[in-house]
């Protein structure tokens, strides 16, 4: 398959730089968007705890690797590509 996206990090020319991070992918409705959802583990120290904490991340699905839903992603920042979306999918684990 031929990938003609110009935001393709891979066939196209948009440079990643910045964090790298990975997720799962929780909604595939949109476009060439995935939202992907991290789970984090805060600590708490005044109840020297952790407390579970999410954080949910548009980015940028292109159409040669097209994360589906559930999958588990690799994420990279980029430019902002619109309003919401700062990141793209690099690769599918």
């Amino acid at each position: 398959m031929e990938c003609k996206d110009k935001n393709c990090p891979i066939h196209g020319n948009l440079k990643i730089r910045g964090r790298i991070l990975e997720g799962v992918v929780i909604s595939d409705k949109m476009r060439n968007s995935v939202v992907v959802k991290r789970e984090l583990l805060e600590y708490i120290p005044k109840y020297e705890r952790y407390a579970k904490k999410s954080s949910k991340i548009t980015a940028h699905n292109p159409p040669c690797l097209n994360a589906k839903l559930g999958d588990n992603v690799r994420i990279a920042e980029c430019r902002p590509i619109s309003k919401t979306k700062s990141f793209v999918v690099i690769e599918v684990i």
